[in-house]
């Protein structure tokens, strides 16, 4: 029986822990690592049994909110909103997640709203989409709209909003369980807000509702002379396993996680710390196994676009950024699929976020995946593997920093709780 257990696997791992070390002492360096090994000890013992009951389902029956995977029938989603989206202010782990040539665009804009052409036709994409999903007979629920561009003051810091668009960055559903996320932007911290009323319905109806530790955000949260002027800085500083976010107190986003039944797999990021990880790996245990992998990402932000799991045992691997760990997934069976290079143009208007969000698909089942209406060489890949596109184009919501896996958040899919790396 193969299980993933990737924390301090390869180098990148051991110079993460240097990095912490060195930062915030040899104390809290020993600390990280007794309390990871500790809780990986622990989940071992206690996993072998219930690893054992491979098809389980502990969510009440008239529950609406069952999701173990990426891949079940997907029954009811929810999907972000662009209206009212704003550039977030130029802050340090803003500047940290994005490249030089768009600072002048964040610095010039932060805190206004995204030129409302560009918004209204994003609008647009995914009212289409929507409708897209409620024809393949998905139950599909909407955030509230809200003025993001109302300034904030905590005692800590003062911003402005960012959007609601996102779903899958700030809500993780594992089995009947959403978890709202800690998010490490300073312009995400009141986004939950959003989302509210449609999780006080879920809960109402008997899903359970946990929010992780909020984060302070304080100066202390972020290295705030973290040292990137260029691609190759980002690429060696990621190596180092050096993050603009600091272990002051958890933060992660949602979308740094990815789920395969018992085994959920997360990536240490700019918006992803340790204790944000180790508090998951907590949290969830014994019933699930939280995993770290890497990858050789100058910027790694969500994984979405480097890692999607899209089938019991079948993976989507980024070329560009390929995953340390890939061994262990090969060994254990894992059918890995490099996708093809992505289609977008350079010109394309106000495109900030990675060209790789050709492979962030939404799959529908295993059979059928929703899938960019201009990617056609991803399309062929899909085919040829005997699954379905439905294609819709949202290139002008790609824009705002997500594709189809990020603008939604699978609250329901109809399927058990199961372990796919026994």
């Amino acid at each position: 029986m193969l299980r993933v257990r990737c924390l301090r696997g390869g180098s990148r791992g051991a110079e993460a822990a240097h990095f912490i070390g060195s930062g915030l002492g040899r104390a809290f360096t020993g600390w990280v690592q007794r309390s990871l090994q500790s809780t990986q000890a622990a989940a071992a013992s206690q996993n072998t049994s219930a690893a054992d009951d491979k098809a389980t389902s502990p969510v009440p029956k008239d529950c609406p909110v069952c999701s173990y995977n990426e891949w079940d029938p997907l029954e009811e989603v929810i999907v972000g909103r662009a209206e009212n989206a704003c550039v977030p202010p130029f802050s340090v782990e803003v500047k940290a997640n994005t490249y030089e040539k768009y600072w002048g665009f964040y610095q010039k804009f932060g805190g206004q709203s995204f030129p409302k052409d560009h918004v209204k036709k994003a609008i647009a994409e995914i009212e289409e989409m929507c409708n897209i999903l409620k024809k393949e007979g998905v139950i599909v629920k909407r955030p509230d709209p809200i003025d993001w561009s109302v300034k904030y003051k905590t005692p800590d810091f003062e911003s402005t909003g960012m959007y609601a668009a996102m779903p899958r960055d700030i809500l993780l559903v594992v089995g009947n369980e959403i978890i709202e996320a800690p998010m490490a932007w300073r312009a995400r911290f009141f986004e939950y807000r959003a989302y509210r009323r449609i999780i006080k319905d879920y809960f109402n109806c008997g899903a359970k509702w946990t929010t992780a530790p909020k984060p302070t955000m304080a100066d202390e949260l972020y290295d705030q002379e973290y040292p990137i002027s260029s691609v190759e800085d980002r690429h060696k500083l990621a190596a180092q396993g050096k993050f603009v976010t600091t272990e002051f107190e958890p933060c992660f986003d949602a979308a740094d996680f990815i789920r395969a039944g018992r085994d959920i797999f997360v990536q240490r990021s700019q918006v992803t710390n340790y204790m944000g990880i180790e508090w998951m790996r907590r949290h969830l245990a014994p019933d699930y196994r939280v995993h770290v992998i890497s990858f050789k990402d100058p910027n790694p932000m969500h994984i979405d676009a480097t890692f999607n799991i899209i089938g019991p045992g079948l993976v989507l691997s980024n070329p560009d950024r390929p995953c340390h760990q890939i061994e262990l997934f090969k060994k254990a069976g894992w059918t890995v699929i490099r996708p093809p290079v992505p289609l977008i143009p350079d010109d394309h208007p106000l495109w900030m976020s990675s060209k790789w969000l050709s492979m962030n698909v939404l799959m529908l089942d295993e059979k059928r995946v929703m899938v960019d209406a201009n990617e056609t060489s991803i399309q062929k890949m899909f085919e040829n593997l005997g699954i379905s596109t439905i294609k819709v184009s949202i290139r002008h919501a790609n824009s705002l920093g997500g594709g189809f896996h990020c603008w939604t958040c699978d609250i329901r899919r109809r399927g058990t709780l199961q372990s796919y790396f026994d």
